[in-house]
């Protein structure tokens, strides 16, 4: 999935000099920096490392994070998901895996999750009949969006089924809710998630060698 254009609103110093967009949902002190993101990173060949970021999504609803790791001719990966290290804590975590010697980069993206905020208020509004027939048609809407982001195939078509089965009026509320609540449901939307307000962090630049030097690893600060 080819990362969404990110919302940069500006940019200003953060702790240890690395320098972030503060946007909507702000991205924060991105780890490993090496004098303050002056220096790069080292990594080995392979080696699987932590990259860390404080987001600050107060006020967004659900949020979420990944990681974009840009290999030596400037081609982004597959983003990888990042999750909260501590429930409350607004720093998360994800581990990332350069595959080749050369000069990469890596960033943090964040933004809002419309269908997890969704669900949480969906759960509550549809079983007990609170503007049940409206939050059953945002959720469809949603779902459908979701959709465009998916590739052809069998996991374009679930989210479409879920957003037809939540408008099918022959069916109880709750049951066309727990239409869009399958597990299967959730494993597309973890691959393939909704995003909005997308924020980037700048990219800081990763050495990847064949062999660990003695001195100056990438978990140097």
């Amino acid at each position: 999935m080819e990362p969404q254009a990110a919302h940069r609103d500006g940019a200003s110093p953060v702790a240890g000099g690395v320098r972030a967009p503060i946007g909507r949902i702000p991205v924060l002190d991105v780890r490993p920096a090496v004098d303050g993101g002056r220096r790069p990173a080292k990594a080995v060949e392979g080696e699987t490392f932590q990259v860390t970021a404080t987001v600050l999504g107060e006020g967004q609803g659900a949020i979420g994070a990944n990681v974009v790791l840009c290999d030596p001719g400037g081609r982004p990966g597959p983003w990888t998901p990042m999750r909260e290290l501590e429930p409350g804590s607004d720093r998360w975590g994800a581990e990332v895996t350069p595959l080749s010697v050369g000069h990469w980069t890596y960033a943090v993206e964040a933004w809002s999750d419309p269908v997890t905020t969704w669900r949480r208020h969906a759960r509550i509004k549809v079983p007990s009949r609170i503007d049940a027939a409206l939050v059953l048609e945002e959720g469809a809407d949603l779902h459908e969006r979701a959709a465009g982001g998916v590739p052809q195939g069998p996991r374009r078509d679930l989210l479409r089924a879920a957003a037809r089965a939540l408008r099918d009026e022959s069916r109880p509320p709750v049951a066309r809710l727990a239409a869009a609540l399958t597990p299967e449901v959730d494993a597309v939307l973890a691959r393939f998630p909704l995003r909005e307000l997308v924020t980037s962090s700048d990219p800081l630049p990763l050495v990847v060698e064949r062999e660990r030097a003695l001195f100056g690893s990438w978990y140097e600060f």
